[in-house]
């Protein structure tokens, strides 16, 4: 994505505000809510597959600690240098087979003063027309990569909870700028949700595409559109079979993962029966992003 400079985007966000169809907002940060770079990964590959437009760049001097989030020195035609700010970007752009637009923000966990940081994301939210936010988050669980990767969808009201079809929020403990956006959104009055892929804690390589494949997945579910995936299955695919052959070397790990798998097994034969028409509701859904036909296609 091209970059702006901060202060010139800012002032361009005040004066010239474009005209949005129904725009819903999709946000994922780097740091601590990032496990895999799964999150940040699914943003970027939305970025890049819905071709979006960078719209503006948040100032980073209130919110970053350079000696943190370093800026970059570039070169421009080998002679001139130029300096590129580490911060959080929105771009837009046009949900595919539709006339409505997403706004993508693709953003840094700031190091400081994060209720004015949401603060002015919500009064970009605003500005803009948004009507529902998604963000995307990662974590660290108990979860065996030789399964499908765990994604938990949750909302923090009961009114985004049902319509979003997710769970109602009861966790209780340290949170990301992930979590206090999503409550400053609620606060605001705007429809939020927050889906989480489970990403493998032993696993060791920094990112991990087949979480990142997952959360696109819920992202085509609450969207009702197609993302492209591209090489990211190819991708999953080879982390799935790198991170096999490195727990077969190692007598423990591989103990420990089957044991990962034995609990999943057993997890999934405790699971309530699932409602055919949910089901059939969901395979309709799936069948029209991909132009496949459908009962009312």
């Amino acid at each position: 994505m091209t970059d702006r400079d901060p202060e010139t985007a800012a002032e361009s966000a005040e004066n010239d505000v474009p005209r949005l169809v129904d725009p819903v907002m999709i946000a994922a940060f780097e740091g601590w809510n990032d496990a895999g770079e799964a999150a940040s990964a699914a943003l970027e590959h939305l970025e890049l597959s819905w071709d979006a437009t960078p719209l503006l760049s948040i100032d980073p001097e209130e919110y970053y600690d350079f000696q943190v989030t370093r800026p970059h020195v570039r070169l421009s035609g080998g002679v001139t240098r130029k300096i590129e700010w580490q911060t959080t970007r929105l771009s837009v752009a046009t949900l595919p087979g539709t006339e409505r637009h997403v706004v993508l923000v693709n953003g840094i966990e700031p190091n400081m003063r994060w209720r004015t940081f949401c603060q002015e994301l919500i009064g970009h939210i605003e500005r803009l027309g948004v009507t529902k936010v998604i963000t995307l988050g990662a974590l660290l669980t108990d979860t065996p990569h030789t399964r499908p990767t765990p994604v938990s969808g949750i909302a923090y009201d009961k009114e985004s909870a049902s319509e979003l079809r997710v769970e109602l929020s009861t966790y209780e403990g340290p949170t990301g700028i992930v979590g206090v956006f999503q409550n400053e959104c609620v606060e605001a009055g705007i429809p939020s949700v927050s889906f989480w892929a489970s990403v493998p804690h032993y696993v060791s390589q920094a990112r991990v595409p087949k979480a990142a494949v997952a959360l696109l997945h819920r992202v085509e579910e609450v969207l009702d559109v197609e993302v492209p995936l591209g090489a990211l299955p190819e991708q999953a695919e080879e982390w799935e079979r790198t991170v096999s052959e490195m727990a077969e070397a190692d007598d423990e790990v591989r103990e420990y993962v089957r044991q990962l798998e034995e609990q999943a097994e057993a997890d999934a034969d405790v699971l309530p029966e699932a409602d055919g028409d949910a089901i059939a509701a969901d395979f309709e859904r799936y069948l029209r992003r991909r132009g496949t036909g459908g009962a009312g296609s």
